[in-house]
């Protein structure tokens, strides 16, 4: 592995352990040159997954693009980035899992909301506002109801 800081390509891995519930491995190298310490993730290739947008179009699964609502949906919500972590890889476990290599982004979209409902209820509204493209505020009140009757 080459070192970010001095581009030398001998480094040595000095701890390695488990991640991300195990589905990746953390570990810490030191650069024999520099001896500046980094941490690495491995994690298993799969086979590439390509996500059915709303227009039928396809494009290849982009983890980052979860994460940028996920992280919208949370801001200045007492929620942590472990929490937000946790999340996303549990969504992407339940994707990975599903049988075949095309997933509709409503699937990936309910997924989200699920876990936000039980995680942190103002975000999950913003998620759902922005998903379900709400066009007034009608239809934000009636989501809102349906949250507060499940609490009953």
């Amino acid at each position: 592995m080459k070192c970010p800081f001095c581009g030398m390509e001998d480094t040595k891995v000095i701890d390695s352990r488990p991640a991300d519930d195990n589905a990746a491995i953390r570990r810490r190298r030191q650069c024999e040159k520099c001896s500046k310490r980094f941490t690495t993730y491995e994690k298993v290739e799969t086979l590439p997954l390509m996500v059915i947008k709303k227009d039928d179009s396809r494009e290849s699964y982009d983890r980052s693009k979860i994460e940028a609502g996920v992280l919208r949906a949370c801001h200045k919500r007492p929620v942590s980035a472990g929490q937000i972590r946790q999340l996303i890889n549990e969504v992407e476990t339940e994707i990975f899992t599903c049988e075949g290599r095309e997933i509709p982004t409503t699937v990936i979209g309910e997924l989200v909301m699920d876990k936000l409902k039980s995680l942190e209820e103002v975000a999950y509204v913003r998620f759902a506002s922005v998903y379900r493209e709400f066009q007034d505020v009608n239809t934000f009140l009636l989501e809102l109801e349906k949250l507060y009757k499940k609490q009953d």
